[in-house]
């Protein structure tokens, strides 16, 4: 069986999301025992009837208000692999969670309601997925029950939102009618969709390739914490992709001093190699290490410089200005930086560009923008290395834009 494949599923509020999961989990058997009988009693005390979508709503403010707050994550499997779904909020307040979600995945699902139509977060999680290099993209054109079944609307709707995408440079893998309160074209063919003979939903999913395994990828090892153990030096962090052996010859970045792994450290475990995903610590002769600093593997060096290129959404209601102090985070690594220029404002909703060499970005618009740092940072182009080429700005001490690094 293939590894577990993530992918997210994105589109409009109340287009469909929690109950395409719901349905998934339901028609490949994935939920616990007796959660069905647990959904139906919870909706019969809140005076509601059973969806596929009280699955997901766990917490229980979220079924008061009937809104998916967070992102969660769930499992079901085919037999071609096993999966991870994660399902991103589609509230516009709720931009943050959305963007943390999607950021993990490997493939999407936007979902489009054909009854209501193409709707401002349609096209504003459709351009996070272009934002976060997501190629592997399957179209939900979702209700098809509440249209009868209407080939006309469908092929209406399919008009509008492939000019809209293709303006953005996204090809949908496939585009697929579905009815996901009913099942239809989700697990199982629909006898009532006739003029439609490509694949389900989980068929389609099956044809999407894994991307390359973090371990497969180049040694990226940043310093979370130094630490002194009966006089030895330990840098401790987490191995964000490729692996790591005592002996080996590696570069410390962004000072590019050539050092030998001395010894692999793990908790209660005598080890000589580790490799992506677990925390660890290592230690060498005569260095200092310092948090943020970026331990790669020698032939194959990500970037450190002090000026690129990057893709920001602004999500937070205080209008970025252009020159203003701000932290970047990329990784372990925390810097002083500023936007030196904001080459092109655009509304990420209607994508109208506002103004080109603009002075300021304001709340969910997208700035194809340069960013200068204070001191050298350890960088990578995010469709090469996402674990470098994807940050954070911090502005006030809050996490107010997020983005990835193009050149």
């Amino acid at each position: 069986m293939d590894k577990k494949l993530k992918f997210v599923i994105t589109g409009h509020v109340d287009h469909g999301k929690s109950t395409l999961i719901g349905r998934l989990l339901f028609d490949t058997n994935s939920l616990p025992d007796g959660a069905m009988e647990e959904i139906r009693k919870t909706a019969e005390m809140l005076g509601r009837k059973t969806e596929f979508a009280h699955i997901l709503d766990h917490l229980e403010e979220e079924r008061e208000k009937g809104i998916t707050i967070d992102t969660a994550q769930t499992f079901f499997k085919t037999k071609k692999r096993e999966y991870v779904i994660i399902d991103a909020p589609g509230h516009k307040e709720f931009l943050k969670n959305m963007i943390t979600g999607a950021s993990q995945a490997e493939a999407a699902i936007l979902m489009v309601d054909l009854n209501e139509g193409i709707m401002e977060q349609t096209k504003r999680h459709a351009y996070i997925l272009t934002l976060l290099g997501i190629k592997q993209l399957i179209v939900a054109m979702n209700k098809m029950d509440l249209i009868n079944y209407s080939q006309e609307r469908f092929e209406q709707v399919k008009k509008e939102l492939l000019a809209f995408l293709d303006s953005i440079k996204i090809k949908p893998t496939y585009l697929i009618p579905i009815s996901a309160f009913l099942g239809e074209n989700v697990a199982k063919k629909s006898d009532k969709i006739k003029f439609y003979s490509g694949p389900t939903i989980l068929e389609a999913l099956d044809t999407f390739e894994k991307t390359k395994s973090a371990e497969e990828k180049q040694l990226i090892f940043p310093v979370q914490d130094v630490y002194d153990v009966d006089g030895k030096k330990i840098a401790a962090g987490r191995i964000e992709s490729g692996k790591v052996s005592a002996g080996e010859n590696v570069i410390v970045l962004p000072e590019n001093k050539a050092i030998t792994v001395k010894t692999v450290e793990k908790f209660l475990e005598n080890a000589t190699s580790a490799s992506a995903g677990e925390s660890i610590g290592i230690t060498a002769d005569d260095f200092k290490f310092e948090r943020g600093q970026v331990i790669a593997a020698k032939e194959d060096l990500p970037t450190v410089a002090k000026t690129f290129r990057a893709n920001v959404f602004w999500m937070s209601p205080n209008i970025l200005k252009k020159d203003e102090n701000l932290i970047l985070k990329v990784a372990t690594q925390e810097i002083p930086c500023k936007i030196e220029k904001i080459e092109r404002r655009i509304n990420s909703s209607s994508l109208e560009l506002i103004g080109e060499n603009a002075d300021r970005l304001e709340n969910t618009e997208v700035g194809q923008v340069i960013i200068s740092t204070e001191k050298p940072v350890v960088i990578e182009n995010f469709n090469e290395v996402e674990e470098m080429g994807r940050f954070v700005l911090v502005k006030d001490m809050d996490i107010s834009g997020g983005g990835i690094i193009i050149k």
